[in-house]
């Protein structure tokens, strides 16, 4: 067996991992926070959100390969997809800001600004996100260097998240000094700036090392292709949509679970007495340990796929995750430490999903050049974030379309039938999607074996053509 390539350094994976710090400040906005802002704090009716987020979404995740198809053609001094984080911080921090700016318009033009601004920062967000993933696969050539990488990408990540679930509507209390939308304005100028200074973090420390072979040559026509055949991309694309599905549907309606059905409550905690809670601090402590459990999830699950193997552990952790959310259904609001414990551990559990899947898509990649001679990194992992869109525009409208079919209102009592709905939303119906996610799973074929196997042969021939990664 041939050496391993050596290893990155601890500062270079920190740099990229501070991308993902920037990117979660926004999608763990929109992934628990979105619907919530729009029905509650914007004011526009659900049924018109779920349009909006369906149409806009899916017209986004679209983009996705377009996007990386334009990366993989990039050529500049400081590679094809570092220099899209320069070149698009700055613009994308403005959209945030935006978007979370609530026009004083009649309904029909608070929904054209809606659409508008909700499309600018998503279509922006493609533009340096897809990108800034597919660096990950032209970081190394290792596999395990890059689950190792892609752990520090989403221990940054579910830092951003705790920093969200911690601070967010805290902030746009606080800021907004008793006026909701200003608050969000406002807390989204300092997250913008901070989201800047991360993205140049990540551009300026790391470096792109893989490159396709120099004998390939660009063809959109061909890529296609490879990637519509490549069985393994294919097989992770089902497993991608329907864990963010999973996901999604929950998030979707964390906010207006505790708002509706579990509410303020009185509770009496060693060393701090007897308190009464609002609903935002107790939605902002359940995110927030979500978070950290996912924390933690990541730190260990390097770790563990190295004793069990990516698929494996993968297996384990997705029925762990599921179990913990479907059984949440069976709960009343009275128990609320029993709540706080399945977050805890679906949490400590789904987070490191995703860390599994992206090390695996850039074996993917691997597998197309292996396979077929031909790389395209940036349309393999493109396309794959699509699937995150598609799946998060499914669940956002699914959840949305429900809650108007039962008869939700916002801020005003909701019905029985309103009340199970949220319930089933929060609980069985994600719980199911879980179950079919891990059966599209369970036939993905690259073993630790196979992945070995292609990662020696590859670096044999780079070798044999002079293309010999440099780790420096």
């Amino acid at each position: 067996m041939r050496k391993a390539t050596p290893l990155l350094s601890f500062k270079e994976k920190v740099s990229y991992g501070f991308g993902d710090l920037a990117s979660v400040l926004y999608w763990q906005t929109f992934m628990l926070y979105f619907t919530y802002f729009y029905t509650d704090i914007f004011v526009i009716p659900a049924s018109v959100a779920a349009t909006m987020f369906l149409i806009s979404r899916l017209f986004d995740g679209i983009n996705d390969p377009v996007m990386g198809m334009i990366a993989d053609r990039t050529k500049t001094r400081w590679g094809k997809f570092r220099p899209y984080l320069l070149w698009l911080c700055v613009p994308f921090a403005i959209a945030g800001v935006l978007v979370f700016t609530t026009p004083d318009f009649g309904e029909t033009g608070k929904i054209i600004y809606a659409y508008s601004t909700f499309i600018l920062i998503m279509v922006l967000y493609t533009a340096i996100n897809i990108p800034y993933t597919a660096l990950l696969g032209v970081i190394s050539p290792n596999s395990q260097d890059r689950t190792s990488v892609s752990s520090m990408k989403f221990i940054f990540a579910f830092a951003a998240g705790i920093l969200v679930s911690a601070t967010l509507l805290p902030m746009t209390k606080a800021l907004g000094g008793g006026n909701d939308q200003a608050g969000w304005q406002y807390t989204f100028i300092i997250y913008g700036v901070a989201a800047i200074i991360f993205f140049l973090i990540a551009f300026a420390g790391t470096k792109e090392r893989v490159l396709p072979p120099r004998a390939q040559k660009p063809s959109v026509k061909k890529d296609l292709y490879e990637l519509i055949t490549n069985k393994p991309w294919l097989i992770l694309l089902g497993t991608t949509i329907t864990f963010v599905l999973f996901v999604a549907v929950r998030s979707s309606v964390t906010a207006h679970y505790f708002k509706y059905f579990i509410d303020q409550q009185t509770r009496t905690l060693p060393f701090i007495g007897t308190h009464t809670y609002s609903f935002e601090t107790l939605v902002s402590v359940y995110n927030t340990i979500g978070q950290l459990a996912s924390l933690i999830g990541v730190v260990l699950v390097l770790w563990v796929s190295k004793i069990l193997g990516k698929k494996k552990t993968f297996v384990v952790y997705f029925i762990i995750a599921i179990f913990s959310t479907g059984t949440v259904y069976f709960l009343s609001a009275e128990q609320l430490g029993i709540i706080y414990l399945l977050q805890v551990t679906g949490s400590l559990t789904s987070g490191p999903l995703s860390v599994l899947l992206w090390a695996m898509y850039a074996d993917t990649a691997d597998y197309s050049e292996w396979k077929r001679g031909r790389r395209a990194t940036g349309l393999v992992f493109s396309a794959s974030t699509m699937s995150q869109k598609f799946g998060w525009a499914i669940g956002a409208y699914i959840a949305l379309s429900l809650m108007a079919g039962v008869g939700f209102e916002p801020n005003v009592a909701q019905t029985a039938d309103s009340l199970r709905g949220l319930l089933l939303l929060f609980s069985l119906i994600p719980a199911a999607i879980g179950v079919l996610s891990l059966a599209v799973y369970l036939t993905y074929p690259l073993n630790e074996k196979k992945v070995q196997q292609m990662t020696d042969e590859l670096e044999a021939r780079r070798e044999s053509a002079g293309e010999a990664v440099d780790m420096s």
